[in-house]
């Protein structure tokens, strides 16, 4: 029965932590933004089945980002962007953080939300002003407690006017803090705070879901044209997108459930072993009366439901506890952060119904054994 149990309950905890870890992607998914496409500005290789870009590559300027705005038909927008780690500081509070150099139209194209303040704009980036927004994890960190719109900050040693706080957005799918940032005009970043000609990435939104792929071909040509990539030589730049980025992180997920279903798998399987088992020392044990009903007009289908009934009885109870303990692992799992998990009734009706299944299957056996029994054999028998 302790297989059953086990079996159930890892069934019961697999499709609980895989709906969680599918709701955990969509909604960070659709947290990066709507119809978003991101060219990196480096060859990306695979690193633990995941994409990464390996190199700094300086090829991808400002202009490329316009140039895709302005002549890829599917693009609504194109934002480009360029970041590094620098000291941020307030009085005498000081931080860390990754700050990024973003055109206005980022915000918008990203799904950046405000709890305070505002997003600088076009004009504010065109002009160079030295104005920042700011993650909430940066706001903590350096603020506390203290309102932070409307102060000067220094990045690095520029100071900078905090015009606004965005939402809390979390970890992205690389596992990155969204709300450790700071952000600032494209123009201000690559003129004032870095003092580089070059971009690291452009952030770009489609005109639809269906437009993806179409979208990448139109940018990857684009890219090669203006860089004079003759034919055969590889890209400079990666080009990922929400269905790429999506289809990664199901595989990821598919494959632990298949590894927790193989467990699952295994552990019924033994289950139903111990059930046969259990059967079979049971008739074993109740010759004398099976011998006794036979004698007293039962046939041997009576005796083979009898028997069935009993395994799947026995494997009933299994299932239940099986529920019972699949779903406290699931809450325990919840409680203690380990996964985000999404109880799924159907997949624990059906895990129920496939222990009595099994103890079925495994009875028959010791059911056709127990009904072949002739009568006064078994009722001579000790």
């Amino acid at each position: 029965m302790t297989g059953i149990v086990v079996g159930v309950g890892a069934v019961i905890l697999m499709v609980s932590t895989g709906r969680g870890a599918e709701k955990r992607i969509l909604d960070r998914i659709g947290k990066l933004g709507t119809n978003l496409i991101v060219v990196n500005a480096a060859p990306a290789r695979l690193m633990i089945g995941r994409q990464r870009t390996v190199a700094t590559v300086t090829t991808l300027t400002a202009e490329d980002g316009r140039a895709i705005g302005e002549e890829c038909p599917h693009v609504i927008a194109a934002a480009p962007a360029v970041g590094k780690s620098l000291v941020v500081r307030w009085e005498s509070n000081n931080t860390t953080t990754a700050v990024t150099g973003m055109a206005a139209e980022g915000f918008r194209i990203r799904n950046i939300p405000f709890a305070s303040g505002r997003p600088f704009d076009a004009d504010e980036d065109r002009t160079r002003r030295r104005v920042a927004v700011i993650g909430p994890t940066v706001a903590k960190n350096i603020f506390g407690s203290s309102d932070p719109v409307g102060q000067q900050i220094r990045i690095g040693r520029v100071p900078f006017e905090v015009i606004g706080i965005t939402r809390p957005r979390g970890i992205d799918a690389n596992g990155m803090d969204q709300d450790d940032i700071v952000l600032v005009p494209l123009e201000t970043a690559m003129r004032r705070l870095f003092n580089v000609p070059y971009i690291q990435t452009i952030y770009i939104q489609a005109r639809g879901s269906q437009w993806m792929n179409q979208v990448e071909r139109e940018v990857q040509a684009l890219l090669r044209e203006r860089q004079h990539l003759t034919e055969g030589r590889p890209d400079t730049f990666t080009i990922q997108n929400q269905t790429t980025l999506l289809k990664t992180e199901r595989d990821t997920a598919r494959a632990m459930t298949l590894l927790i279903g193989s467990v699952a798998g295994i552990a019924l399987l033994v289950g139903g072993v111990g059930i046969l088992a259990v059967m079979l020392i049971s008739v074993r044990e109740r010759t004398r009366e099976i011998g006794l009903r036979r004698a007293l007009g039962a046939r041997p289908h009576d005796i083979t439901v009898q028997f069935l009934v009993e395994a799947a009885l026995l494997s009933g109870i299994g299932g239940i506890l099986g529920v019972w303990a699949g779903i406290a692992a699931t809450r325990v799992a919840a409680v203690f952060g380990f996964w985000e998990t999404l109880i799924s009734w159907p997949a624990a009706a059906i895990a129920f119904a496939f222990s009595i299944t099994v103890g079925v299957i495994f009875g028959i056996y010791p059911a056709l054994r127990a009904s072949r029994l002739e009568p006064i054999q078994a009722l001579k028998s000790e």
